[in-house]
């Protein structure tokens, strides 16, 4: 069959997935999971409006320091994370903030704790269709330096370093009733040793999703528990607050457009 991109298109030329089509989106985009965090992200824009809805992709659009940013949600796991990001840059999207939740690894990383991934474990199936499994999955350097900025400015505990992706949430959670368990609890060890932050689902795709897209892209997580720390009788509350993850992406996006405009580098 040839290989004709209209026929992924509507007649109105919307994406088939986001229903977006240029001009509906800024070249900032904030990328939560949860569709239902999408109006939450929206009430820290100013302006801001509701674009679209199609399956697990709600997008609203508004302007910060004067300029067109979005929030386009992007569910659960890699694959509807890449359909969202190569979407998204087809209609004009250039720089993303991912904001998620996650379960700390490292004992240091504690609930409601922020996590910046300046890279990820590609231990997901999304981006061996990308890229060779030796390509590391690397968050952009400019965004992660934002986002440290913000957590700072916001005087809030943050943590910096990598962080694992995986396709199965209960995979994580209950190891021992798969049939590959010796791969799953062996592989969590081998990140508990080498000072893994927290796991999560999404990062690893959009990071090498990225890099074939020529976008940039960074992640913020809030830290909903740590099971590491359970394991060791060390307090350990479970919290769903993810509001100090938004507000530092938020501010990192105020930075990152400040220094656009200022023609400076530091984000850059």
């Amino acid at each position: 069959m040839a290989n004709d991109s209209k026929n992924i298109y509507s007649d109105d030329n919307l994406q088939y997935h986001v229903r977006l089509k240029p001009g509906d989106v800024g070249e900032y985009v904030i990328v939560p999971g949860d569709p239902k965090r999408s109006e939450k992200i929206a009430k820290y824009f100013d302006d801001a409006k509701f674009v679209a809805d199609n399956r697990e992709f709600v997008t609203y659009t508004g302007t910060l320091e004067g300029v067109k940013v979005s929030v386009c949600s992007t569910g659960i796991g890699g694959p509807s994370a890449a359909i969202a990001m190569e979407e998204l840059a087809k209609v004009g999207a250039k720089y993303f903030i991912r904001v998620g939740t996650c379960g700390g690894i490292d004992l240091d990383v504690k609930t409601d704790d922020v996590v910046i991934a300046m890279g990820a474990i590609r231990m997901e199936g999304t981006t061996k269709e990308y890229a060779p499994i030796e390509w590391p999955a690397i968050a952009d350097f400019g965004i992660v330096n934002a986002l440290v900025d913000a957590s700072k400015n916001l005087k809030y505990s943050y943590h910096v370093g990598v962080v694992e992706c995986k396709d199965s949430f209960y995979g994580q959670h209950m190891p021992e009733k798969s049939a590959v368990s010796y791969e799953l609890i062996n592989k969590w060890k081998s990140w508990c040793m080498l000072g893994c932050k927290a796991s999560e689902m999404e990062s690893s795709a959009l990071f090498v999703v990225a890099n074939i897209l020529k976008v940039k892209v960074g992640t913020v997580l809030h830290v909903v528990a740590n099971q590491e720390r359970s394991k060791q009788n060390l307090e350990n509350p479970v919290s769903h607050d993810t509001d100090k993850a938004i507000k530092v992406a938020i501010e990192a996006l105020r930075l990152m457009i400040r220094d656009n405009k200022n023609d400076n580098c530091k984000y850059k």
